[in-house]
């Protein structure tokens, strides 16, 4: 199992990866600039969460570690690692359709609501999973 032990990176393909869920006690770091964005990282066991200029955009509990994260105005993409099942939240556009992808099966077009986040459950065995949230146009 892989965790990000600096807490939060660049990659070398311009993604960024962060969290480490083998922590026993809670630990951040603020002010991370990537792309003219600064990201804080809050991570331990129990929650891994992350937020780009002061706004959230992905939380899961437990903790995770999340690879190669990439958003762009229609699509997020990562890969995430956990010891258990994690109920992950991110921070999208207000009311509007995403197509969800887990481990390469649909899990079908859900719908955020006024706050903009959407909410998936995925299953976690210590091995990496892909997720893709891509908006419907």
């Amino acid at each position: 199992m892989s965790v990000v032990n600096e807490l939060i990176r660049t990659e070398a393909d311009g993604t960024i990866s962060f969290g480490d869920y083998t922590l026993g006690a809670k630990a951040k770091l603020d002010h991370f600039n990537h792309k003219d964005a600064l990201y804080k990282v809050k991570t331990f066991q129990g929650i891994t969460r992350l937020e780009k200029n002061g706004m959230f955009a992905y939380e899961s509990v437990p903790g995770t570690a999340v690879m190669h994260l990439s958003k762009d105005e229609d699509a997020v993409c990562f890969q995430v690692e956990g010891p258990e099942d994690a109920e992950i939240t991110l921070g999208l556009e207000d009311e509007t359709t995403y197509e969800v992808t887990v481990a390469g099966k649909s899990v079908g077009a859900l719908t955020t609501k006024l706050g903009g986040k959407l909410t998936v459950s995925v299953e976690l065995n210590g091995e990496p999973v892909e997720v893709t949230v891509k908006k419907v146009n």
